[in-house]
């Protein structure tokens, strides 16, 4: 295996590639190699959402990571349908990111709850065909940031103009990387396909509900960072139900842990080295391998900002209170959601028996 295809390996690749090296020089080589891979990708990120801090604002760093996201998977994933028209999923993928988070921050928490069922649902449809690839955590997960990170006038203007310069370059990476995929299907494939009766399109209308009421429902407790009920509940939400409820544990447990993590570096770190620990966190998830641990990592940079925002305290609280309810509240919903669908398919059944 080269240099260059040792770089392309996830952290569960290179970690196995090690695992199974045995001649010492060669473990040496994969084990620096990978160490390498973390670093260059934190150094990219970090000049990435810089870059976009410097030329949108600071209040648009959250664009920055929104399109490194979608640019790191669209380089490898595709979605099921002929490349020239997955150019099209991805401009519908990013005007839905323009328009809807703002278009839900300027209406009341019902009114936002109708704009979010229908923007998620068409960022399921345009970007997780392929049900696989696993698209649509990116796509989603950059739509509830932006919704949560909200702005407005002149910053919203740049972020549209950050988001359309992202889109091109996106767009320019998939068709270079994705151009010979045989798929026939076509864009209008995506929605011909649709059958609310498929195992597929369930799932995809179970997502956007739970997230959809999970937020609504912190937004009318009058609770900040709504984004994270949804964030946590799409992570839940998965295709097989029985699936959502051991991630609803990870969900919960390693959440905790991560706090606890953050809480003991905030003590022991001085006021003026706080800023690194979102950094620490990025290179933590450069090296986890699995959902549990990327899930204590990811919490570093979510509280770090809302701990500057709430103070500590109400950050832990709420960063706890609102993943662990979060991950209950997919699993239940999940369960009644299921029970329904399959009374109806029941009832449906028994009313064309002759």
């Amino acid at each position: 295996m080269t240099f260059y295809q040792e770089l392309q390996l996830s952290s569960a690749g290179s970690k196995q590639l090690i695992k199974n090296t045995t001649d010492k020089k060669e473990k040496w080589r994969h084990i620096l190699i990978y160490n390498f891979k973390v670093y260059l990708v934190m150094a990219f990120c970090v000049a990435v959402v810089t870059l976009y801090t410097k030329l949108t604002g600071q209040e648009n760093s959250v664009v920055g990571v929104t399109v490194l996201l979608a640019l790191l998977v669209l380089r490898q994933a595709d979605f099921g349908i002929r490349t020239s028209h997955g150019l099209l999923s991805i401009v519908g993928i990013f005007t839905i990111m323009m328009a809807g988070p703002r278009l839900a921050n300027m209406v009341s928490p019902v009114g936002a709850f109708f704009i979010n069922c229908v923007c998620i649902l068409l960022l399921m449809i345009f970007g997780c065909h392929n049900v696989i690839m696993h698209n649509h955590s990116t796509f989603v997960l950059g739509y509830l940031l932006l919704y949560g990170y909200d702005v407005s006038g002149r910053a919203f203007e740049m972020r549209v103009i950050g988001l359309t310069a992202g889109m091109l370059v996106c767009m320019a990476v998939f068709y270079k990387n994705q151009k010979n995929r045989p798929y026939r299907r076509t864009f209008k494939d995506l929605f011909r396909e649709f059958d609310v009766r498929s195992a597929r399109n369930q799932w995809y209308l179970k997502l956007t509900l739970i997230v959809s009421s999970a937020m609504l429902i912190v937004s009318l407790l009058g609770l900040p960072r709504a984004m994270w009920a949804g964030i946590a509940c799409m992570s839940v939400c998965l295709p097989f139900t029985e699936d959502g409820k051991m991630r609803a544990v990870d969900r919960g447990v390693f959440n905790i842990a991560g706090c606890a993590l953050f809480l003991v570096l905030y003590l022991i770190l001085p006021e003026s080295g706080r800023s690194i620990i979102g950094i620490i966190g990025g290179i933590g998830v450069g090296y986890s391998a699995g959902y549990k641990w990327q899930t204590v990592f990811n919490t570093f940079g979510a509280l770090a900002i809302a701990a500057s925002l709430f103070g500590l305290p109400m950050a832990l609280l709420l960063r706890t209170g609102i993943n662990v309810t979060a991950s209950l509240y997919t699993v239940v919903c999940n369960v009644v959601y299921d029970k329904l669908h399959g009374k109806r398919a029941e009832i449906a059944e028994n009313l064309v028996k002759p």
